[in-house]
C-alpha cells in the first residue's frame, strides 16, 4: 500500500540495503535478517530465472531456517499479480522477493505494494532501472502501464549472475539509462512551459548517471563483472533520482512514451531499453541536442540504433511516433500535442532510424 501523502509533504522512498558484488546472492539471509522480515517469504521468479537464481535463493533461505515458497510467473500482467497475491495470502508470506529480470521484479513489486508487504529485488539481469525504482510496468490487458509502488527495501545484485546473462540485456540497461538525457530535457521543458514541479537535484543525478554510462561505453563489455558494476550502480542511481523526484520524470519522458507506443503497435516489440535507446536518438534530435553522440554510444554498446536492428518494420516506428504523445497525456514532453505524419517521417529518416 502506498502511504497517504499530504499535499505539501515530500516523501522519498529509498532502499535500505543495496548489496552489489561477486557472489552476494549468498548474503540474502543476512539482508533479510538485517531488515527483520520474518521467516515466510514468497519468491517470485520466472521459468528460466528460477533455474538461475530462484531455487538458489530458496535453498539459502531454507538452510537458514526460513520456510520460503516459490511461484513461477510467465508475464507481467494484472492476472499474474493477482495470482502472486493469492499465493502470498495462502502461504501467509511475510515479504516478497522478486528474483529475475523485468517481469518477476515488476509483478512482485506491485503484489507486495497491494498486500502492504516488504519487497526485496534480486535481479538476474541489468536490463532496466525497474530493479530499484518505485514503479512497476504491468500489462493491464490493453497496454503497458507504469504503476506507482513502494521502492524495494533492499536490492541484492550479484555481478557474477548478471555478467552471465545475455549481453543484450546489459546493453538494453545501458540504453535505458542513456535515455535519462531526453527524459530530463522533457521534464525541464514541462517546468518552463507548464510550471510542473521540478527537482534540480533529481535532474542533476539522473543526467550525471546517463553521462557516466555514455562516457563508459568503450569499457562495457560482455561477461565482465566490472561492466556490470558500472551499469547496476547507474540503475540504482536512476532509481534513487526517481525516488527523490517522487515520480518517474527523471528517467521517463518522450522516449519511453515512444517505447510504450511501439509495444502497442509492433507485432513483436524489442526489449524495453532497446526501444528507449532508439527513441532517445529521435527525441534528442527534436530537442536540438547531440543525437549523433547518442547513436555512436549505442553502437559501441552493440545496442540497436535502427528499426531494422530492433527487428521492427519502419511503418510501426512511424505509427508509434504518431501515437506516443497519447500514452501519458498528462505528461508534457517535446512531442507536445503530437507530430504530423510528415514530421514523424522526417525525424525518423534524418536520424537514420528508418531508410
Amino acid at each position: 500500500m502506498i502511504p497517504p501523502r499530504e499535499e505539501n509533504s515530500k516523501w522519498m522512498q529509498l532502499p535500505r540495503d543495496i548489496v552489489i558484488g561477486h557472489g552476494v546472492i549468498k548474503e540474502v539471509t543476512s539482508v533479510c535478517d538485517d531488515l527483520k522480515l520474518g521467516n515466510d517469504p514468497l519468491i517470485v521468479t520466472g521459468k528460466h530465472t528460477r533455474n538461475i537464481a530462484g531455487d538458489v535463493v530458496h535453498d539459502i533461505l531454507a538452510d537458514a531456517g526460513a520456510d520460503p515458497s516459490v511461484i513461477t510467473i510467465k508475464s507481467a500482467t494484472t492476472e499474474e499479480v493477482e495470482r502472486v497475491k493469492q499465493a502470498a495470502l495462502y502461504n501467509n508470506s511475510n515479504y516478497l522477493l522478486g528474483v529475475g529480470s523485468g517481469k518477476s521484479i515488476d509483478v512482485a513489486k506491485l503484489a507486495a505494494a497491494e498486500l502492504d508487504l516488504p519487497f526485496i529485488s534480486v535481479p538476474t539481469a541489468a536490463s532496466h532501472d525497474g530493479i530499484v525504482s518505485s514503479r512497476a510496468s504491468i500489462h493491464d490487458g490493453k497496454r503497458v502501464t507504469s504503476v506507482e509502488v513502494n521502492a524495494p527495501m533492499a536490492v541484492i545484485a550479484d555481478t557474477e549472475i548478471i555478467a552471465n546473462a545475455p549481453y543484450r540485456l546489459l546493453a538494453a540497461g545501458c540504453a535505458d539509462i542513456i535515455s535519462n538525457y531526453t527524459a530530463v530535457s522533457d521534464w525541464e521543458l514541462a517546468y518552463r512551459l507548464r510550471n510542473e514541479p521540478f527537482s534540480e537535484y533529481a535532474a542533476a543525478l539522473s543526467r550525471m548517471t546517463a553521462k557516466i554510462v555514455l562516457d563508459s561505453v568503450d569499457s562495457i563489455k560482455p561477461k565482465l563483472e566490472s561492466s556490470v558494476r558500472i551499469v547496476v550502480k547507474a540503475l540504482v542511481s536512476s532509481g534513487v533520482a526517481m525516488s527523490i523526484a517522487g515520480s518517474s520524470r527523471p528517467a521517463s519522458g518522450s522516449e519511453h512514451m515512444f517505447s510504450h507506443a511501439l509495444d502497442m503497435v509492433a507485432p513483436k516489440p524489442a526489449l524495453h531499453g532497446e526501444q528507449c535507446g532508439v527513441g532517445t536518438i529521435m527525441m534528442m534530435y527534436l530537442h536540438g541536442g547531440d543525437w549523433e553522440r547518442i547513436t555512436n554510444g549505442l553502437k559501441k554498446l552493440h545496442a540497436p540504433t535502427t528499426a531494422a536492428e530492433l527487428g521492427i518494420e519502419d511503418k510501426y516506428i512511424l505509427e508509434a511516433l504518431l501515437l506516443a504523445h497519447t500514452i501519458r497525456p498528462e505528461r508534457y514532453t517535446i512531442l507536445g500535442s503530437g507530430l504530423t505524419p510528415e514530421a514523424a517521417e522526417r525525424v525518423a529518416k534524418i536520424t537514420k532510424i528508418i531508410e
